[in-house]
Formats: structure tokens, C-alpha cells, sequence
């Protein structure tokens, strides 16, 4: 059985991370998508509700797909999970520049699990969680970047927090 995990903090999951998990899941047998703290974010959702709502967006792509939380190197998550590819996306250049330099670090630690690099579909590429959230605390529409239930997840949150610029 062939293996993948997607890794991300999926703050909050956007069509962008759907579509890396719909085509992700595609080359593997069995795709783990791994919802991680990151130290260096500041997330607008706790782990669990995260996990919860990347669980409810890709519940409809059936049991190919499994929702983990991890908080490790992600090198020592994909052997946990007995994972041969790591699936990253990217979006522009800077991403690629970050991702090449992890997959080496990452083809350092264990040659034996592969990257592979999914390249955004052309309308998502300018879709990022930080981006959805900044646009959502400014009062702005998010549709077009998350599922209706993700929207209505995010608008709750920012009018829990409250809005900037009103």
C-alpha cells in the first residue's frame, strides 16, 4: 500500500489545500493529512477545531483519506505513518524556493520517502490562509476562497473576535 501525508496547519483548510488533497490522493493508495501546530503562525482555530474541520471538508473523498494531527518533524510523521511521499503544493516561486530546500533537508534524514510537488490549479495559486483570515477580520467576502461551511467557520470566529476597520 502506498502511503502519502499532506502536512499543513489548515488555518483555516482553503480550496487550494482541497484541491492538493483531491489531486494528492490520486497517487497514493491511502493520503494522511497531517493538521500540525506551527510555532511561527498564529492560528485562528485551537488543533481540534482545525482537525474537526479538515475531517468535515474531506469526509466526502471517503476512506482514502485520514485526518492526524502531528507535532514532530514531519520526516519522523511520514515514517510514523509508514509514508513513501511527502505531497507538497505550491503556489509561486517563494514557495518553491522553501519547499526545495525542506525537501532537501527532509531527502537528508530519510532518502526512502519522496516529495513530491503538486503545482496549484492557476485560479487557487493566490489563495493562502493567512490571506483568508486578513480578509475576513477586514469585513471582506471569503467565498471564493474556502467551502460555504469554512466561510461560515471563519465569519463566526472574526465576529467572536471582532472586526478591524469598522
Amino acid at each position: 500500500m502506498r502511503i502519502g501525508v499532506y502536512p499543513g496547519t489548515f488555518d483555516p483548510i482553503t480550496l487550494g489545500h482541497m484541491d492538493i488533497i483531491q489531486r494528492g490522493a490520486k497517487l497514493v493508495d491511502r493520503l494522511v493529512v497531517g493538521v500540525t501546530t506551527n510555532a511561527s503562525k498564529s492560528p485562528m482555530f485551537s488543533l481540534d477545531e482545525r482537525l474537526d474541520m479538515v475531517r468535515r471538508e474531506t469526509a466526502h473523498l471517503g476512506d482514502a483519506i485520514q485526518v492526524v494531527a502531528f507535532d514532530s518533524l514531519l520526516m519522523k510523521f511520514a515514517e510514523d505513518m509508514d509514508a513513501s511521499i511527502i505531497v507538497r503544493g505550491l503556489r509561486a516561486v517563494a514557495d518553491f524556493e522553501y519547499e526545495y530546500q525542506m525537501a532537501g533537508m527532509n531527502q537528508q534524514l530519510n532518502d526512502r520517502v519522496e516529495t513530491v510537488f503538486l503545482m496549484a490549479d492557476v485560479a487557487l495559486q493566490p489563495i493562502a490562509s493567512k490571506l483568508v483570515k486578513e480578509i475576513a477580520i477586514y469585513g471582506g467576502a471569503i467565498h471564493k476562497f474556502v467551502t460555504p461551511a469554512v466561510e461560515q467557520d471563519v465569519i463566526a470566529r472574526v465576529d467572536k473576535l471582532g472586526r478591524k476597520g469598522q
